[in-house]
């Protein structure tokens, strides 16, 4: 499979996303789910019917046989659902879709997410990877295991404490300006910041990402089918995944206890080197990022993963709230509000919000974008990431 063409093979044409707040939904996932691939579809200018892939992730339900009858496709060629916990292997899952299509095992998939409360119960504690070893010391949620490692990345590594209070600050800026944000007129300071509740640490209340009943949708399509339907579609660049030996949630013994899961070994590539790779760019070609914020700490270690941010002291001169707001900065992160600000559904919001960039249509739109960087959910057992372009970048 080494020979075949990926980079630019397919283009997300069309997007949806709806959320509400948690356990509000007026309906199931099921429901949602169908609404926004609909929706999505539609944003594409083609019939439901048409699709004949399926791609889902972090077990959620509701697969392809299930939906391609409700939407009354004739032929569902590709139904895949993409492992790793938590939002770990949401771009993974974009992913796939591309190589579905690139290898012509499907013409046109959906990608997504739906979560409600009322039909799966909150993600919080001891879900997915969390063994005795965890669980015998009171460890039992996403939050305890990222805090961990993000306390290392402080006192080890020398990451300001600012750095994650300005990811945060940058995020609630953002959403003042993103009328459908959770956080949309309610702009938060350093002050309120500092004084809010100590959830575990170093993750205060505004640290942690929101949890949001909701559904999103993408729409993928061959390129020179994408050329047709819009001029503004987002290319799929490049992609990859992983789940490196010597990083894992499940052992929590980690040689590279800092990293998000992203950087390479000595001698061995890293996700996000292959990432760069297949894109024939480099961290300096981008212009916009959506990094999954579970927490803070993890997405600072997420940019810094992906050699965005300099590790150590020095990721404070970058990681400033001026220079992460579109607009202003050189490096604009999370330009809807992100997982913390705008809404959680389990992060697919952020790879709407990538493509929202390619086309000009955010709330928060960084001037001339035309490569827009979208990573998965960090310091999960398996991270993923997926590079969208402008045409121009082809």
């Amino acid at each position: 499979m080494s020979g075949v063409r990926l980079r630019g093979v397919a283009a997300v044409v069309g997007v949806a996303e709806s959320h509400y707040r948690r356990g509000e939904s007026p309906h199931g996932e099921l429901r949602m789910t169908l609404e926004a691939i609909v929706a999505a579809c539609a944003d594409a200018g083609i019939s439901p019917s048409e699709l004949d892939g399926f791609v889902s992730y972090a077990g959620g339900g509701h697969d392809g046989a299930t939906l391609g009858g409700a939407l009354r496709v004739e032929d569902v060629r590709w139904s895949t659902m993409m492992w790793g916990g938590g939002g770990g292997s949401v771009a993974a899952a974009i992913n796939n879709a591309a190589v579905a299509i690139a290898t012509g095992q499907a013409e046109a998939v959906v990608v997504y997410r739906a979560m409600a409360q009322q039909d799966t119960g909150r993600l919080g504690y001891a879900k997915y990877f969390y063994g005795p070893h965890y669980l015998a010391h009171g460890v039992g949620s996403p939050a305890q295991v990222c805090a961990l490692r993000t306390q290392r990345l402080l006192e080890h590594d020398g990451v300001p404490r600012e750095a994650m209070r300005s990811l945060v600050l940058a995020a609630y800026r953002h959403a003042q300006n993103n009328p459908t944000a959770a956080g949309y007129g309610k702009p938060l300071d350093e002050a309120a910041y500092a004084g809010s509740r100590l959830i575990t640490e170093p993750f205060h209340l505004f640290d942690c990402s929101r949890e949001s009943d909701g559904a999103a949708a993408l729409v993928l399509v061959g390129a020179e089918r994408a050329r047709q339907i819009r001029p503004d579609a987002a290319y799929w660049l490049a992609g990859a995944q992983g789940a490196p030996g010597g990083y894992s949630s499940i052992v929590d013994n980690d040689d590279m206890y800092t990293s998000a899961g992203f950087a390479g070994r000595p001698g061995r590539a890293g996700v996000a080197d292959r990432l760069w790779a297949g894109a024939a760019l480099g961290p300096e070609d981008v212009d916009v990022v959506q990094v999954y914020e579970n927490f803070s700490g993890p997405a600072v270690a997420a940019l810094i993963d992906h050699r965005l941010v300099p590790p150590g002291p020095a990721a404070g001169d970058v990681l400033t709230v001026d220079n992460l707001t579109a607009g202003i900065g050189k490096l604009p992160v999370n330009t809807s509000g992100g997982n913390i600000a705008d809404s959680f559904v389990n992060g697919m919001g952020l790879a709407v919000e990538a493509v929202r960039q390619i086309r000009g249509s955010s709330t928060n739109p960084v001037p001339g974008a035309r490569t827009s960087l979208f990573i998965g959910g960090p310091m999960a057992p398996l991270v993923s990431s997926t590079l969208f372009g402008h045409e121009d970048t082809l």
